[in-house]
């Protein structure tokens, strides 16, 4: 059935579900888990007319997102290793979740990709956008998404 399963997580309670369920495929299936977590670039122009950080300051967010992100994704890891799950835990530093994921999946070549849905609709999805979607439309490998 499945090789490598990618499960994209946030540490939040919803993609938590997400990695239950991947993690429970992949012991199914004697799949490989890769749990990602995408860590965002600090946004160099959000304080606009502000003052902005020096660059040691931006280096030293960045690095604690990453130390962040890496534990996230070390959870997952050690979760999964007690159910006897190989698993790769990886961070990678990106502005756009869903091209990260893509990116991703394809490096590591997954055959499926799990994932949290927040399941927005109308002007709240139009303005946030959807990551999910637009995994789902660039793609080219199954989505597993959880609500």
């Amino acid at each position: 059935m499945y090789q490598r399963i990618l499960v994209a997580t946030d540490g939040s309670t919803l993609s938590k579900k997400a990695v239950k369920s991947a993690i429970d495929l992949a012991a199914l299936c004697g799949a490989e888990l890769v749990a990602l977590k995408v860590v965002p670039r600090y946004p160099q122009s959000y304080f606009e007319g502000g003052i902005a950080l020096q660059p040691d300051e931006v280096r030293r967010v960045e690095s604690q997102w990453a130390e962040e992100g890496q534990a996230v994704v070390d959870a997952v890891k050690k979760t999964a290793l007690a159910k006897g799950v190989t698993t790769k835990a990886i961070t990678v530093k990106s502005d756009v979740v869903s091209d990260a994921l893509l990116a991703a999946a394809k490096k590591h070549q997954c055959d499926l990709i799990v994932m949290a849905s927040h399941g927005r609709r109308g002007i709240k999805r139009l303005l946030l956008g959807s990551e999910t979607q637009h995994v789902l439309t660039h793609g080219n490998i199954p989505v597993l998404i959880l609500k």
